[in-house]
């Protein structure tokens, strides 16, 4: 059984990346689960999300076929992401911690695919995801330690994830961390109990 899976990269370190070495992690345990699985990668860190313009905000709510050349032109960065989302059974999606919250390439490209119309809808009223029957897996890395303890307060990256994943229609969400390493009675092993806990996933 092969699986089409959607990688999504913001760390701005490369291959020094906690958040990247836990994606990739991730990828090695799916593509050894579904051998003729196919991987897409998008590096937002190098080729980012264009952050959204009123131009963009038209072209969204105007219908296809009155678009302008120029709605024509900007809108199709925005379809080009969202048909990589929906063709997608996995979305694997690193995450560093960049001031408490996501990295600004991800809310960039979190405001090109949440899209009225195209991703979700207000179906008598009420919200409805269209991004459906998605696997979702988050590595989410950070210096401090944020899944417990005082600064637990301070994590608006896992929390605002699963609240605009889930409104889109993404649900299923696991998330895995490498955290505390700039501390350091817990850097030397940050990393390797992070990837111990997802080589004891069941995926």
């Amino acid at each position: 059984m092969s699986k089409r899976i959607l990688n999504i990269t913001t760390s701005l370190k490369g291959d020094a990346s906690f958040s990247i070495k836990l994606s990739n992690a991730i990828l090695e345990k799916l593509t050894a689960e579904y051998p003729e699985s196919q991987v897409k990668t998008s590096d937002l860190s190098k080729a980012p999300s264009p952050y959204l313009s009123g131009l963009d905000l038209a072209a969204f709510y105007t219908p296809a076929d009155a678009h302008t050349a120029e709605q024509q032109e900007t809108i199709k960065y925005s379809n080009e992401a969202i048909r990589d989302l929906l063709e997608a059974d996995v979305i694997v999606i690193g995450v560093p911690m960049y001031n408490f919250g996501i990295p600004a390439v991800l809310k960039g490209w979190i405001d090109q695919v949440a899209r009225a119309g195209a991703t979700f809808s207000y179906a008598d009223g009420s919200p409805k995801g269209l991004v459906t029957n998605k696997k979702v897996y988050l590595s989410i890395a950070s210096g401090a330690i944020f899944s417990d303890g005082p600064y637990k307060a301070y994590d608006f990256s896992e929390p605002y994830l699963r609240a605009v994943l889930g409104f889109l229609g993404m649900t299923d969400i696991t998330v895995f961390r490498v955290e505390g390493t700039a501390i350091p009675d817990f850097a030397e092993n940050a990393l390797p109990k992070a990837l111990a806990s997802v080589e004891e996933y069941a995926f």
